[in-house]
């Protein structure tokens, strides 16, 4: 059944032509993404299934009593609510009312927000989103509207969303850059492509095949027509000896086949490695240490950066990566320690906020403020060349920045810094509101970039495609060096933890061991010493624990195992990992209790069967 329908789709914003006569539905259960270059309307497009903006022509049509919930890119409150009030106030309406306030706090908790008296008006936008967030989840809207819901989450949270997804009975309309996400928890891509939308019953990978073979089509039905058409040509070129129906009908079709559009190549951000000379000093950090009050971010640090180190920085929202960032940048200076910065060091910042961006400014003027040309491996390319390289084609180029798009402006902003030519890149958070074909073409850039790369992300895929080592925050200034991108991290991380606990168990293993043998001998002496005169027997109740005791360990060991299986087959979650090495330390404690206990009942009755 078809939740929202909408047919004729028309939408224009300014000069740009968004949605060019084409369809969409949402159906129930479907779990969809929508995927798209930046500008091109994903956006507008959730905000009027939401009926939150009208199309210019066509029809929407929502099922009766059809519930919606929308999560917007910036979302906003009353800056005077608490937290919890705020979550509240946007569910009034819930079925469980009685429920609502601990079911809240327990999800803010997931969400890092723990202060749910907090005013809105204090929380920074990444707080503000995943308040948000928490509002839309509690809901009980059949048909929830995510636009980026995945950015200002660290790694865990990004697992926590993911499982809660994949569980939820609803339907799911979403935009999101994260394509490990996309790949776990979407049954349907949608593709916004030159004004219309193509549909794909399946994944983030079953898209990529399936489009692949798409442009295949096109572009060979785009040969034949070529071919005919200098068939056709000839034809004409030879000149009609006469005007009967049939000549009138060949021309009409080789005039057809004359007009008729070939299908457009998708436009691609080439980006040519352009970087300055580094030198012999690079970027070298010694002793460093930052505190913000009682909060210690980094204490001691202390790296010296390879000319060709591709870093990545993970750690919870608040750690200190960005103010690391910072520190390497110049924008903060360090409590303690010094960072060294080599003479030839050209270093590009790409932070979280654009900077300043004058609206009145034309985007060529923008990038022709930095450079008029950048030199590549190439030979030197021309600002309007690169700009055209970067999606921004000759007729928006003259457009001012204030019609650009969020996703276009961080574009754009990438591209001033890359114009600079700088040897030292740092990235924080580029995967937030940049499309996936830019993040794709920006990883082959990376790829052939000669220099450094050191970038803070929450994208897992990000991590895995660009860096070769992490830097994990770990709370209390301590950042820890793992190799190999983010699934190698985890992989480490969860082997490290599993040795911990291991060894912890193990020891506690050993201490009850001790101990309930020490019990045990008292409690044999003590029975020694009352049934000393008369016949050794079993007491009801041990007579009971004796017939059912070695199925109970059966039962553990059973249960044991399929937790180990479990573990290795969530590797890749943390949190779930987490929580089921908890569940492993408690089963392994009672089979260990349960085995002590077997051992006595075991010597108590080949004593009463020797009697």
């Amino acid at each position: 059944m078809n939740l929202v329908t909408i047919e004729h789709l028309t939408k224009s914003y300014t000069e740009r032509l968004l949605f060019d006569d084409t369809a969409f539905s949402v159906s129930e259960g479907e779990k969809t993404g929508i995927i798209g270059i930046n500008g091109t309307g994903k956006s507008t497009l959730l905000k009027i299934v939401a009926g939150l903006e009208e199309p210019d022509k066509g029809t929407v049509v929502r099922s009766r009593g059809l519930d919606i919930r929308y999560l917007s890119q910036n979302p906003e409150f009353d800056p005077k609510d608490t937290v919890i009030q705020a979550v509240l106030k946007d569910n009034q309406g819930h079925e469980h009312v009685w429920d609502i306030e601990s079911q809240a706090k327990s999800m803010l908790n997931k969400l890092g927000i723990t202060d749910h008296e907090a005013l809105m008006g204090t929380l920074s936008g990444g707080q503000k989103k995943r308040v948000a967030l928490a509002s839309v989840l509690l809901s009980t809207a059949k048909l929830l509207i995510l636009d980026e819901p995945t950015n200002h989450l660290d790694s865990s949270m990004a697992d926590w969303l993911e499982e809660y997804l994949k569980k939820f009975k609803g339907a799911l309309l979403m935009i999101t850059h994260d394509r490990y996400f996309l790949d776990s928890v979407t049954n349907r891509i949608v593709e916004l492509d030159k004004g219309k939308l193509y549909s794909y019953q399946t994944n983030y990978q079953g898209f990529l095949k399936l489009k692949a073979e798409r442009l295949d089509m096109a572009a060979a039905s785009e040969r034949k027509r070529q071919s005919i058409l200098r068939v056709e040509l000839e034809w004409m070129q030879r000149g009609a000896r006469a005007r009967s129906t049939k000549q009138k009908a060949h021309i009409q079709r080789y005039e057809a086949l004359r007009d008729q559009k070939a299908p457009e190549a998708d436009g691609k951000v080439e980006m040519e490695s352009a970087a300055s000379r580094l030198g012999r000093t690079t970027v070298e950090i010694a002793g460093l240490s930052k505190s913000y009050g009682d909060k210690v971010l980094l204490k001691e640090f202390t790296y010296i950066f390879l000319k060709d180190d591709r870093i990545g920085i993970i750690g919870p929202n608040g750690a200190g990566k960005s103010t690391l960032m910072k520190m390497i940048a110049g924008w903060v200076k360090p409590d303690e320690g010094t960072i060294e910065i080599g003479q030839t060091v050209r270093m590009g910042y790409f932070s979280q906020e654009n900077e300043e961006m004058d609206e009145s400014l034309r985007v060529i003027d923008y990038i022709k403020n930095v450079a008029e040309y950048v030199k590549t491996k190439d030979g030197s390319i021309t600002a309007t060349q690169m700009l055209e390289r970067f999606l921004f084609p000759s007729h928006m180029q003259y457009t001012t920045i204030g019609k650009l798009s969020g996703g276009e402006r961080r574009r754009l902003y990438l591209l001033r810094i890359l114009m600079d030519a700088p040897n030292v890149i740092l990235l924080d958070e580029p995967t937030n509101d940049l499309d996936i074909q830019t993040l794709t073409i920006l990883e082959d850039y990376l790829d052939s970039f000669q220099g450094i790369v050191v970038t803070v992300s929450h994208d897992r895929y990000f991590l895995d495609r660009v860096v070769r080592r992490i830097f994990a925050f770990e709370g209390n200034g301590k950042v820890r060096q793992y190799e190999g991108g983010f699934t190698d991290y985890q992989a480490t991380s969860a082997q490290e933890q599993l040795s911990r606990a291991f060894d912890s168990s193990t020891q506690e293993g050993q201490k009850e061991k001790a101990a309930s043998k020490a019990e045990t001998g008292r409690k044999a002496d003590s029975d020694s010493t009352r049934r000393q005169g008369r016949k050794l027997k079993f007491s009801y109740k041990e007579q009971k624990e004796w017939e059912t005791i070695e199925e109970e360990i059966s039962l553990l060991e059973e249960e044991i195992q399929d937790l180990e299986q479990e573990m290795e087959e969530a590797s890749s979650n943390y949190g779930r990992l987490q929580e089921l090495m908890g569940e492993k330390e408690q089963k392994e404690a009672k089979l260990e209790e349960r085995m002590d206990r077997w051992m006595y009942l075991n010597d108590l009755a080949e004593k009463i069967a020797a009697q």
